[in-house]
């Protein structure tokens, strides 16, 4: 399992990941995580520039953010990829949030299938304020992950890499529920506690309702399904989950 690391400056914990993102965040004692989502997605810029702003408004540093959500016109190839987070991650790095080769911040980006951006933007992001309810800090927020184990070479360690049949969708889903559960664990939170699980896949996913999904208790909550592709070319499926007790959506003209 991924090392927890303490991260003061934010009011947070979060598992180690790679560059680009963190496995997810948990909130410290003290301190409980706002979610923010867009009322539309905002290319990078304004979007770092609004949540800047939010940020300052809230009297909060920007070592606060936590988590983003991105949307991205088409999926990347693997270089593709690499590149886009080079600059996402130098953004992090002068916020004062990339530091010493770790990046805190929990992340998904995934691809619209339908009214896709023109660029990448922010969907939504998630930042730590402080809390005086004692039980406001079990608060957090797994990042996305889709079917292929880093640890594994790509594209070879994609699971069931080409089918997108139910079988093959099938264990696809069985190892990103796995990976939810492990990240969840790992940030010392509750499955029973989540508020929120959604599903990022282009493909049906009516037959994993309930083998999978109800199995795990997640149709309870209100399974969201956007109709995305994983970032990444090749990748069909992909989830990110959390437990964020306050929720708002940002309207910016």
């Amino acid at each position: 399992m991924a090392t927890l690391h303490k991260f003061a400056p934010g009011g947070y914990a979060f598992l180690e990941g790679g560059f680009p993102y963190s496995q997810g965040v948990a909130a410290l004692p003290g301190f409980t995580i706002v979610r923010t989502r867009f009322r539309e997605v905002m290319p990078m810029a304004d979007g770092f520039a609004a949540i800047e702003a939010r940020l300052r408004a809230a009297g909060r540093p920007l070592t606060a953010l936590c988590a983003a959500e991105l949307r991205s016109p088409q999926p990347f190839s693997l270089e593709g990829f690499r590149d886009f987070n080079t600059g996402y991650v130098g953004v992090l790095e002068r916020w004062g949030l990339y530091r010493d080769r770790l990046n805190p911040v929990a992340r998904s980006n995934v691809c619209p299938k339908f009214a896709p951006p023109a660029q990448p933007g922010f969907f939504a992001f998630s930042y730590t304020v402080p809390s005086a309810d004692a039980e406001a800090h079990g608060s957090f927020v797994v990042a996305g992950s889709g079917e292929w184990p880093e640890d594994q070479p790509f594209p070879d360690g994609i699971v069931a890499r080409g089918d997108a049949t139910p079988a093959g969708l099938e264990r696809k889903a069985r190892y990103v529920l796995a990976t939810m559960r492990e990240r969840t664990v790992g940030l010392g939170g509750e499955w029973r506690a989540l508020t929120a699980a959604q599903i990022y896949t282009v493909h049906d996913i009516h037959p994993l309702l309930g083998p999978h999904f109800a199995a795990q208790g997640l149709t309870g909550i209100g399974l969201t399904w956007h109709v995305c592709h994983p970032p990444i070319v090749e990748l069909e499926f992909e989830m990110d989950v959390r437990s964020v007790a306050c929720e708002q959506v940002l309207d910016i003209s």
